[in-house]
């Protein structure tokens, strides 16, 4: 009779920015905790992250963190077998608290411990949320700080085949909203004023959507927006902010499906994955499912959870790599601006 494998618990950590998220993940598919602790309340009278604060709240809460994804998971320290955590990139204070708390485990408890690249780890959420998705595919990577269209070659394989030239589309979202008035984070609240709006009031331009390539601008549809704002303004001519907030979103979301959906007839590839905070808006979420569904392609999206900054998605990426025994000295540092393209092949 064939001897069942040992499960594998991994122990992730993420703090890359605003949340402190510890979570347990077995077998690199199972989620049983994902705890995050969010800071969104406390920053948003900032208007944005303010750095200095955010590292001081995950020490803050990291030990509770800590507690309770334990409890949940009904496991104790003895029973996890590596150690998962975020090394860049991100705040580089933030991603210090995180690194020098799993060091510490890591080192105490005598386990491996596992760098993982926040990125990859946004693209690895997908493998918690489908259980039967494997490599190859389309990844849409799609966040405050990166726009990236990633060709998932394999397990910790990657090629990107495009990305932002300036501006990450969620950069542009948030400061946006930051020119109609509305508050942080600045997404969501563009997701939900543009409901209200009509899509195609205000002409806004779609940067480089019929160039050769896979690229991404945003600055000029920042600039864009800023400019009608203020000409509006010396004209005295108004206009409602949820048409703005509804066009604005609409001349994003049609490069963004345009230059994707090209990647995957071009090469072929029929599965396309969204990762990364911005796959969180509706109106994307829709779209792109309409477009895949037009050329037949398979489309996985996050659950709204595993869409933004969180553990379980670190604890996926660590198994994989666990399995190939890609672990880091204690001497691991912190990155903040690490690039996807830096992960080993």
């Amino acid at each position: 009779m064939e001897e069942k494998q040992k499960d594998i618990l991994i122990l992730a950590i993420e703090s890359s920015c605003d949340e402190t998220s510890i979570a347990i993940v077995k077998n690199g598919r199972e989620v049983l905790s994902n705890v995050i602790s969010s800071q969104i309340d406390t920053h948003r009278a900032f208007g944005g992250v303010v750095p200095e604060i955010a590292s001081r709240k995950h020490i803050e809460v990291i030990d509770i963190v800590l507690d309770e994804a334990l409890e949940q998971a009904n496991v104790t320290l003895k029973d996890i077998d590596a150690i998962a955590v975020t090394y860049g990139p991100g705040l580089v204070g933030a991603l210090l608290v995180g690194v020098s708390y799993a060091k510490s485990l890591a080192y105490t408890l005598k386990k491996p411990l596992i760098p993982v690249h926040h990125i990859e780890g946004h693209i690895y959420a997908n493998y918690i949320e489908d259980k039967e998705l494997k490599p190859p595919f389309i990844s849409l990577v799609i966040s405050g700080g990166h726009t990236h269209i990633v060709y998932v070659e394999d397990y910790g394989k990657f090629k990107i085949l495009g990305k932002t030239r300036d501006d990450a589309c969620g950069e542009a979202f948030d400061k946006v909203a930051r020119t109609i008035g509305l508050s942080y984070p600045g997404g969501p609240e563009i997701d939900k004023l543009a409901k209200l709006g009509d899509k195609y009031a205000i002409d806004l331009p779609r940067v480089m959507i019929d160039t050769n390539d896979y690229d991404f601008s945003f600055s000029g549809l920042k600039s864009a927006v800023l400019n009608f704002v203020n000409k509006s303004e010396m004209t005295n001519t108004s206009f409602k902010n949820e048409d703005l907030a509804a066009s604005f979103q609409q001349a994003v979301v049609d490069v963004l499906v345009s230059k994707t959906i090209k990647a995957c007839k071009e090469t072929n590839l029929k599965v396309l994955t969204l990762a990364g905070g911005v796959s969180a808006n509706s109106f994307l979420r829709e779209s792109m499912k309409n477009a895949c569904e037009k050329e037949n392609i398979k489309l996985c999206i996050p659950s709204l959870k595993l869409c933004t900054d969180n553990a379980a998605m670190i604890g996926c990426a660590g198994y994989y790599e666990y399995l190939k025994g890609n672990f880091a000295d204690l001497d691991l540092n912190a990155y903040p601006n690490l690039k996807l393209d830096n992960i080993a092949i």
